[in-house]
């Protein structure tokens, strides 16, 4: 039979249907019973796919945990079911679970699946005997302190498939496991009925396994299920057993994955001769499970159930590959070895998509933790999450030393051939060569490349770098000074404050006096700086006046310096202490020698993450009000984004325009400065409520991106050794980065963070690294012009730094102004007061 003209009718309706946003009806799903146009069918699943997950098809990395095969259904096509006398031991024990999860670790697997059967202390004295000597009144839970201890012990995630359970039994393993799920098979009763195969099996009635399926969804369980077919079913009865699922999952919103799984006939069951489902079956049904869940669902089918076709599994509809080991066997289906994931890329790529890896729980469910994840898994799904809720599969972070993971390597090689990008991606990159204006979405999408997507937006951006930059990079000889790392404001990735809530972080409090910052100044213009870079914590006692006293002392001890300096939070917080505008502070800071303000502060523009990240700071319209004054005084400043935390890329998407927009009305931004979260020491990844930081693939990007976003409005894009790594900067530089910022002198805020990558960059340093990407190396001024030759000179020959003094810091803050020259010691009293009249 083919689609026909009611064929075409159908399919039409329920592509409007999904177009609108809304499921198609069920009568419209079950009409797709006489349907048996499977390359039709395929066609609009496939599209379907596509619009919801794009290039990329995912699989979990995982170990597979068969804790106990006992179990008291007899499906009369299991293997994995055993009685008590084909088993070596009822049950694993913890002490082997936990070996073999070490073992799964090294081999880069993120989940643990746990699989068993069904309550087998219920048939079994066998385990209820094995149960009773371990302490346990029953298997879930034995299988709650399995998964404890995995959670404790290892990285891994747990899944469990614990097959049907009570709410109070739910509600227990939820505490412990990311996921859960259980297979429907089936919703027809008829396969339970004498003959049928669910026969004996009382766990295996439809009503019993959509009830734990209802009860996981009240409890927010992420949650896994699907159809087997091939085992007696018909068309018309997988079509209502999706429909049975979709209704719960339309009623709680926690089916993460549909799974379409084809039967095996396996040796020494009832069902060893019956039938197995042809390919045109499999297809057929996964791109029917397609129709009736729509674009976003994930549906799976189990890649070493269909060797050799797998393509066409994708061209189906599919968008997953479920768990596939490089560890242990699948042992539901022991005969069929999972696929090596070098080969199971390939022939992804083979289809046109893009193999990436997922968490046991799926992306939608990852992004939203306080809903679906007990507040004991959040911390650890975090971890091993980058931005978009996939799996993070390098170990490489910002400010530690570790190699750039060798995929994304392979992926900015020169030599590289990638695919054609696909249409979308090839339109967004056009807009940007072209200088337009993107929306939040298409902003997004260059954010979510991945695989050859990844090198087109890389390489786009580069091309841009080389046609307004040529091969020069950038840098200026500076010296960093925080004046003081007391602060009241309470920044959930701050770990270079020290105020009450960030006392276990290493430091102790400072506040540096005025004779040190002119020290310091005076250092650095000996060794050939141009520019002094100041900001600092927000001491309590500090007011507008200190920061004008601050830049009188600076330039009364370098009168040339250029001074960088103020986040906005300082010029907000001064201007307030004083009574003024910040148009009008602004301009007396101007009057006092401020140059340039460095645009920090900005985190994400985005109130939804600073709401979490630093909910007592600037609101992201206050940071650009502040912004806009600058401009408009006359200041230029640098423009910042601080990622790779709670974030996402819809929210980098509406910074990166929110700064594009203040660029296209003042002109005032010099560069663009992405920074990483750094996350060693950050309060809030210390307490389970961050990421690690970006992935390479993001950090990268982030650049990539910030040059296609703000060409023809900002020239240069920086990215920040500190935090980047000598290995870091060198992929930056291959995707956009024509700047490497500022040698430093004395770093301490990524360092307090955790980073390892050092305090300075000295020129001959810096000059190194730039010619080592192939590029030529340029000493700029703050607002890259040319530099003397004195100051080049100055700064090739400089010496070894003197140790800073960073005094202790008081309730009350350390005079910021200079003694006047006194041609004899004072005593301590006298001194106060020749300091306060200084100031004064």
């Amino acid at each position: 039979m083919t689609a026909g003209t009611n064929g075409l009718a159908l399919l039409d309706a329920i592509h409007s249907a999904w177009e609108t946003g809304r499921p198609p009806s069920s009568d419209l799903c079950l009409a797709l019973a006489d349907q048996g146009d499977t390359a039709a069918l395929a066609c609009l699943a496939g599209a379907l796919r596509d619009s919801g997950h794009r290039n990329v098809i995912t699989y979990s990395r995982k170990l597979f945990l068969p804790l106990t095969h006992l179990c008291r259904d007899v499906c009369h096509y299991c293997t994995f079911a055993r009685t008590p006398k084909r088993v070596e031991q009822p049950y694993m024990s913890i002490e082997q679970v936990l070996q073999q999860c070490r073992e799964a670790e090294k081999l880069g697997c993120q989940e643990a699946l746990l699989t068993l059967g069904e309550k087998p202390e219920l048939r079994y004295s066998a385990a209820r005997k094995a149960l009773a000597a371990m302490g346990y009144s029953s298997t879930l839970q034995y299988v709650e302190a399995v998964a404890a201890a995995i959670l404790e012990e290892t990285s891994l995630l747990p899944h469990i498939n614990a097959g049907c359970m009570t709410a109070e039994e739910i509600a227990g393993l939820r505490r412990v496991s990311a996921s859960m799920g259980i297979m429907l098979e089936s919703a027809s009763e008829r396969l339970c009925q004498k003959g049928m195969p669910h026969y004996g099996s009382p766990d295996k009635q439809p009503a019993r396994r959509l009830e734990t399926i209802a009860l996981a969804g009240e409890a927010a369980v992420p949650f896994t299920s699907g159809i087997l077919i091939g085992i007696g079913e018909t068309r018309l009865e997988r079509i209502e057993s999706l429909l049975a699922l979709r209704a719960l999952h339309l009623q709680y919103g926690h089916l993460q994955e549909v799974i379409v799984q084809n039967f095996r006939a396996k040796p020494g069951t009832l069902m060893a001769a019956a039938p197995e489902p042809d390919l045109n079956e499999l297809l057929w049904t996964i791109a029917v499970a397609r129709l009736v869940f729509g674009p976003q669902m994930n549906v799976q089918a189990p890649p070493n159930l269909s060797p050799g076709v797998l393509p066409q599994l994708v061209a189906a509809g599919i968008n997953d590959w479920g768990g596939v080991s490089p560890l242990t066997p699948d042992f539901v289906n022991p005969e069929a070895p999972w696929p090596h994931l070098d080969r199971l890329a390939g022939e992804t790529r083979a289809a046109g998509k893009y193999l990436d890896q997922r968490l046991t729980v799926y992306p939608a469910f990852v992004q939203r933790p306080d809903t679906w994840l007990d507040p004991a898994l959040r911390g650890p799904v975090l971890r091993l999450s980058d931005s978009a809720g996939l799996a993070r599969r390098d170990h490489w972070a910002p400010g530690e030393d570790a190699p750039v993971p060798r995929e994304d390597a392979l992926l900015l090689a020169p030599d590289y051939r990638p695919a054609a990008p696909s249409a979308e991606l090839q339109t967004i990159l056009d807009d940007c060569r072209a200088g337009h204006e993107l929306d939040e979405a298409a902003v997004a999408r260059l954010f979510e490349a991945r695989g050859d997507d990844f090198t087109h937006v890389v390489r786009a951006a580069d091309a841009l770098r080389r046609a307004v930059s040529g091969d020069s990079v950038s840098y200026v000889v500076n010296r960093n000074i925080n004046y003081t790392n007391v602060c009241y404001f309470k920044c959930q990735f701050c770990a270079f404050s020290k105020g009450k809530q960030h006392e276990e972080l290493r430091g102790r409090p400072y506040d540096i006096s005025g004779e040190e910052i002119a020290r310091r100044c005076r250092e650095a213009w000996e060794r050939g700086a141009t520019e002094v870079c100041m900001q600092g914590g927000i001491h309590p006692d500090y007011t507008g006046q200190t920061y004008l006293d601050i830049l009188r002392t600076v330039r009364s001890a370098t009168p040339d310096m250029h001074i960088h300096a103020f986040s906005p939070l300082e010029v907000a917080q001064g201007a307030a202490t004083l009574g003024l505008a910040p148009g009008v502070y602004l301009r007396q800071l101007r009057d006092a020698g401020l140059n340039t303000l460095p645009g920090t502060a900005a985190e994400i523009l985005h109130d939804e993450v600073r709401d979490v990240l630093c909910p007592d700071k600037l609101s992201s319209g206050e940071w650009l009000e502040i912004m806009e004054a600058a401009h408009e005084v006359g200041f230029r400043t640098t423009a910042t984004i601080m990622y790779g935390h709670i974030d996402q890329p819809r929210h980098w998407a509406r910074h990166l325009l929110e700064i594009r927009r203040l660029q296209q009305k003042w002109g005032g931004f010099t560069e663009f400065v992405p920074l990483p979260f750094v996350h060693m020491e950050a309060p809030m990844y210390l307490r389970g409520r961050a990421r690690r930081g970006p992935s390479f693939r993001e950090a990268v990007l982030m650049h990539a991106v910030g040059r296609l976003v703000f060409h023809g409005l900002i020239d240069n894009i920086q990215a920040s050794w500190v935090k980047m790594g000598a290995e870091g900067v060198a992929a930056c530089l291959q995707a956009g980065v024509n700047d490497l910022g500022g040698t430093l002198m004395n770093e301490s805020i990524t360092r307090a963070a955790g980073s390892s990558h050092g305090q300075e960059w000295a020129p001959a340093v810096m000059e190194a690294h730039i010619r080592a990407a192939g590029r030529s190396p340029r000493q700029r001024t703050t607002l890259y012009g040319e530099v003397g030759e004195e100051r080049q000179r100055a700064a090739r020959r400089a010496g070894d730094l003197l140790e800073v003094q960073n005094q202790p810091a008081g309730k009350r803050q350390r005079s910021k102004c200079l003694p006047p020259a006194s041609p004899r010691p004072l005593t301590e009293r006298a001194e106060q007061v020749v300091l306060l009249a200084a100031c004064n």
